[in-house]
C-alpha cells in the first residue's frame, strides 16, 4: 500500500488560539484552533486520507491492514496524535489507567508524551506535585483552593520532552506549542479549570471523585530532556525523544536525507514539525502528516526537514 497523507481533524477549545493558522498554515476554519488531531482513528475524531488512490477514505476503514504486529496487541489503534496550541492555561487534569478506564468509563486510559514545539518566553507546565501528599490532602486543596500551590511548574523551553504516565497530575501553560503522543483515548478527569464558563455560560464539568481516585500524588518520576543523546550521520541527525511499551518518539533532522525502513512489526507515523522535503517523492511540508504502513519498507525522507516518527 502507498504511503498515506493525513488529513487533521481541528478542535476549537476554549483555551486554543491561531498557531495552527499562522505557523502551520492550516486552513481550520474556526475562530480558534487548540488541537489538530494528525493521526486520529478515535470515535472523537477521525482523519480521512488526503489525495492518492485512497483519498477521503476515512482511517479506520483502512487501518488494520497497515498497523503491524505490534499492534495486533491492543484491541483498537494504538496511538492518538496532536498538534496542541495552547493560547491560555489547560485544565489541570489527570488521565486514569486502562483498568480503571475500562471499569469505569468503557474506554482505555491515557499515558503520553509531549514534544515541546515552541514556548513564549516564561511559559510553564505542571508536572506532578512538589512533595508527596496523600489524597485526604489532595481533595483538601482543591476543596480550599490551594491545589496550585501544591503542584510542580515547570518552565518550558523548545526541545522539552515530558513522558506524562497515566495518574499524573499535570496542565499545558498558556504560550506553549506542543507535539502529543498519546494513547489513543480521551478520557480526562478534570481537577481545576481556573473558574472559566463553557460555550453555554456555566462553568465547565470538574472530576473530583475521580481524579482523586486515579491521581498518583507524588512529584514526577521523569525529567525533561529527551531519553537519547542527537546522533550525527551523514545529511541527517536524528534523537530518541521517549520510548515506552505503548510507543516510541524519534526527531530527525534532515540536512540531505534519509533512508526510514518500517518492517512488519509497525507503521510509521511522520510529522512535520519545521521546514520542507520530500517522503518518498512526495511533497512535505511543516504541519503535514503521513502514515507509513506497516511492511512498507524502505522509504527516503530528503530536503531541510524535520520530522517526529511515531511507531509501535
Amino acid at each position: 500500500m502507498e504511503i498515506l497523507k493525513l488529513k487533521p481533524v481541528f478542535k476549537d477549545y476554549i483555551w486554543g488560539g491561531n498557531r495552527l493558522v499562522t505557523d502551520f498554515g492550516f486552513n481550520t476554519g474556526l475562530d480558534k484552533t487548540a488541537e489538530g488531531w494528525m493521526l486520529a482513528c478515535h470515535k472523537d475524531g477521525m482523519n480521512t486520507v488526503d489525495g492518492g488512490s485512497l483519498d477521503g477514505k476515512p482511517l479506520g476503514e483502512i487501518v488494520d491492514g497497515i498497523s503491524g504486529n505490534n499492534a495486533k496487541r491492543f484491541p483498537y489503534f494504538p496511538v492518538l496524535i496532536k498538534l496542541i496550541d495552547a493560547f491560555n492555561n489547560l485544565s489541570v487534569q489527570v488521565h486514569p489507567d486502562d483498568e480503571y478506564a475500562r471499569r469505569v468509563e468503557n474506554e482505555f486510559g491515557k499515558t503520553e508524551m509531549w514534544y515541546v514545539l515552541d514556548a513564549a518566553d516564561g511559559a510553564e507546565l505542571i508536572y506532578g506535585f512538589k512533595e508527596a501528599i496523600s489524597k485526604e490532602a489532595f481533595r483538601e486543596a482543591i476543596e480550599k483552593g490551594t491545589l496550585l500551590d501544591k503542584l510542580n511548574r515547570v518552565k518550558v523551553k523548545k526541545g522539552d520532552v515530558f513522558f506524562i504516565e497515566a495518574g499524573t497530575v499535570h496542565a499545558i501553560g498558556k504560550g506553549a506549542l506542543i507535539a502529543e503522543i498519546q494513547q489513543n483515548s480521551n478520557c480526562t478527569y478534570r481537577v481545576y479549570d481556573y473558574g472559566r464558563l463553557g460555550n453555554d455560560g456555566k462553568p465547565r464539568e470538574l472530576h473530583i471523585d475521580k481524579a482523586v481516585d486515579v491521581s498518583v500524588c507524588e512529584p514526577p518520576k521523569y525529567g525533561t530532556k529527551p531519553m537519547g543523546e542527537e546522533i550525527r550521520f551523514d545529511g541527517y541527525v536524528s534523537q530518541l525523544l521517549t520510548s515506552c511499551s505503548l510507543f516510541t518518539v524519534n526527531k530527525y533532522k534532515i540536512e540531505k536525507s534519509v533512508k526510514l525502513f518500517a518492517d512488519e512489526n509497525s507503521f510509521h507515523h511522520v510529522l512535520v514539525i519545521d521546514g520542507r522535503g520530500e517522503i518518498e517523492g512526495r511533497k512535505a511540508k511543516k504541519g503535514d502528516s503521513f502514515l507509513v504502513p506497516a511492511g512498507y519498507g524502505e522509504y527516503l525522507v530528503s530536503g531541510e526537514i524535520e520530522i517526529l516518527i511515531t511507531n509501535i
